[in-house]
């Protein structure tokens, strides 16, 4: 026993099961102080203006607090919620209740990081120590078969290397009770309100009506696993568009650390044992596997991930064009698959992945627009953002990150074509289509301006002229086909 009192400082791990830094601070404190604050700076402004936290990401955040502390409360213990800046409220709660040291998990990226080392030289000055532990991947650190400086360049690379050679470690057991002293203020968990923002409703379109917490991701993964036995066909589904069960979903909630990649992994396992191996089994795997491996990149390349020439240190001929971008963000762009996933993005904060390599693709190789306007508008928007995956996955597309292919290009007409075949996506998200058959339905709109005309399609009022002109690949392919 190490310390009378200790902290557990909640960060991206909003859960009570293979949970680390809880289990350590219980086994070296007598009692324990959970803590969470929210940052002021992640509800600043992103370098191109738009809102860093948006308001699905920010209701699903205190969706997540709120079970978070009736799960606490659950094990005889609460939440301390405060607002502010985690190097100077944890060093007064520390002061005021005599607390020794303070657990958590430890973060890769620049701005946590800073806030990591302000904390620890706050808490210095008192004589308390900060104790971080790694927990937010499938892969632990330390069992990595190579230092992180010597990461291999390609996924598959990486992957094979530590499907070989790294084990996945067990997961620490839930706490039964959690000893806390007593709390006299344990503070309000805002609303969304309370923020600055205005309510949000989930559009009745939405795939799914996420909700935050560590009870609604063990619920979902109950659901798509064992109910509704849909991992058996997760490999041959996952690129859907429509519908809850295309793909598993649980992003919004591994971005929050509401449930454990390792968890996840044991029940794969279970599955495996007790219905099914196959292909898709292994693929749920293989998507964690890819998420392990943008959080090592970001800790081996630090800020290039966020440069204009990113990891490769690269540039392409892109511009920060307020109007092409105004028009991609809005989904008005005359390209009926990429507006509908855009308008998806802005009236739910979710979008498929296959949808996401789309939209950035259309962005950056055809409309030539800076990608970091895109990358900043998916930090805002998404209700899954994790900042090693998105930024990530930005240099990815943009030919600027881990990909051996210099110009990774998707022909969004074509892959409108296959992925939505009847155009049963693009009409759920753009009613005012709805009319058109399917031969016209993916087709960029100047080609055919009589056509729409006949089947009661106006571009006027509602939808602005398109910007297929800068969209030159895309025009080509239509003309063509």
């Amino acid at each position: 026993m190490k310390w009378k009192r200790v902290i557990v400082w909640f960060r991206n791990d909003l859960r009570l099961h293979d949970h680390e830094a809880l289990v350590r601070a219980i086994e070296h404190g007598l009692e324990v102080i959970p803590v969470y604050v929210l940052d002021n700076r992640q509800f600043g402004e992103t370098s191109f203006g738009f809102p860093k936290t948006g308001p699905y990401r920010t209701k699903f955040l205190l969706e997540s607090l709120t079970q978070l502390r009736s799960r606490l409360k659950s094990v005889g213990s609460d939440l301390i919620v405060r607002k502010g800046l985690p190097e100077e409220i944890i060093p007064e709660i520390a002061n005021q209740y005599g607390a020794g040291g303070v657990y958590a998990h430890k973060e890769v990226t620049e701005e946590e990081l800073k806030v990591e080392k302000a904390l620890e030289k706050a808490l210095f000055k008192s004589g308390i120590d900060v104790e971080l532990v790694w927990g937010s991947t499938l892969y632990h650190l330390a069992d990595l078969p190579m230092p992180v400086r010597s990461l291999p360049e390609i996924f598959t690379h990486f992957r094979k290397e530590v499907e070989k050679f790294a084990p996945v470690r067990s997961t620490f057991p839930t706490p039964e009770s959690i000893p806390t002293p007593y709390i006299e203020n344990p503070g309000h968990i805002p609303s969304v309100e309370d923020m600055g923002m205005s309510l949000v409703e989930i559009d009745t379109r939405a795939v799914l009506d996420f909700k935050g917490g560590e009870i609604e991701a063990l619920e979902r993964l109950q659901t798509y696993f064992w109910e509704e036995d849909r991992l058996r066909e997760y490999k041959e589904t996952r690129n859907g568009l429509l519908g809850q069960g295309y793909s598993s979903k649980f992003s919004p909630w591994l971005a929050l650390g509401c449930i454990s990649p390792r968890h996840i992994y044991k029940e794969v396992k279970r599955y495996e044992k007790m219905r099914k191996k196959n292909s898709s089994t292994y693929w749920l795997i293989f998507e964690l596997i890819w998420r392990d491996y943008f959080r090592f990149v970001a800790k081996r390349y630090g800020n290039l991930l966020f440069l204009e020439g990113g990891i490769k240190g690269e540039y392409g001929n892109w511009q920060v064009d307020w109007a092409r971008f105004e028009q991609w963000k809005d989904g008005m762009t005359g390209i009926p698959f990429i507006d509908a996933n855009m308008r998806e993005l802005k009236e739910t904060g979710f979008m498929s992945n296959r949808g996401r390599q789309n939209v950035a693709s259309f962005l950056v190789k055809d409309l030539r627009v800076d990608w970091r306007m895109g990358a900043e508008w998916f930090e805002s928007t998404l209700l899954d953002y994790d900042v090693c995956s998105n930024w990530g996955n930005w240099n990815y597309v943009a030919g600027i990150g881990n990909d051996p292919r210099e110009n990774r290009y998707f022909n969004v007409i074509s892959q409108a074509k296959r992925y939505d075949a009847q155009g049963d996506y693009v009409r759920h998200w753009l009613p005012e289509l709805e009319s058109l058959p399917n031969g016209y339905v993916h087709e960029p709109y100047e080609m055919y301006p009589s056509e729409l005309k006949s089947y009661g399609v106006s571009l006027g009022g509602n939808y602005p002229h398109p910007i297929i002109n800068q969209a030159k690949s895309a025009r080509t392919y239509a003309r063509k086909n």
